[in-house]
């Protein structure tokens, strides 16, 4: 099978393309040789497949053939809004969530929460998280990239959400006055948003809040799961249903 690249930049059948600084050196770490089979996608959709037409120190050019407009994304939108968790768990997180085909994730800090991001440093872990999610889409087959939305309070994310519309269901993933995943299935809708706490899980008050939003309380089960084993659970669920 041919090796999977995702480049950043418009893609055109029949067009040569020097390849982007970093999906030329992946090129040149899986040494690829010039007549190697590629393909390529920008994460706009669909696919294309190249041959590798010249290779240099540092440079990589390509010969861009046939598109094919083939679709590997769930059937509806899902976004996972997660209090980031402590040490490289949300490396972790981010890669099987992408895998398992999540839309969006929306990285919050909640008033539990271990890790805690501003400035350069939060806008450092989003684009590292992002190349986690660009990563795991070449080697999945995903044709699309999940954004990684900057980091953001708990509070200000919930204030600037609009109140839902008929079609998006909103799931607080919560161990208390909560319903099976099952059974709030059955409410129509194209859309998910799925709220998961960090490790000590969200406050009393943080979940008012969130039901207030039109958030539904829904739970996995009678065991209590970490706090990147509980979105992926509900992800792979939600996957299975809607696949």
């Amino acid at each position: 099978m041919p090796s999977r690249l995702h480049v950043d930049t418009p893609l055109q059948t029949g067009v040569t393309l020097l390849l982007p600084p970093s999906a030329a050196r992946h090129a040149q770490v899986l040494r690829l040789q010039p007549g190697a089979e590629l393909t390529l996608f920008n994460g706009l959709g669909g696919e294309w497949a190249a041959t590798v037409t010249r290779m240099g120190r540092s440079e990589v050019e390509v010969m861009i053939g046939a598109h094919d407009n083939v679709e590997r994304e769930l059937p509806q939108a899902i976004t996972l809004a997660l209090a980031m968790p402590a040490n490289d768990r949300m490396d972790f997180l981010v890669e099987k969530a992408t895998e398992l085909g999540v839309a969006a994730i929306q990285p919050l800090m909640s008033e539990r929460s271990v890790l805690r991001l501003a400035a350069e440093r939060a806008e450092k872990k989003i684009n590292h998280w992002q190349g986690v999610a660009i990563a795991a889409c070449e080697q999945s087959g995903r044709t699309r990239v999940p954004r990684i939305a900057p980091v953001r309070t708990l509070a200000q994310w919930l204030a600037g959400l609009e109140m839902p519309a008929g079609d998006q269901r909103r799931w607080l993933l919560s161990p208390t006055a909560a319903r099976p995943l099952p059974e709030l299935f059955q409410q129509a809708g194209t859309g998910t948003i799925v709220l998961s706490g960090p490790e000590g899980g969200l406050s009393p008050a943080e979940e008012d809040v969130a039901r207030a939003r039109g958030f539904e309380a829904a739970t996995l089960g009678p065991r209590i799961l970490r706090a990147d084993t509980a979105p992926l659970a509900a992800l792979a669920w939600l996957g299975l249903q809607t696949s």
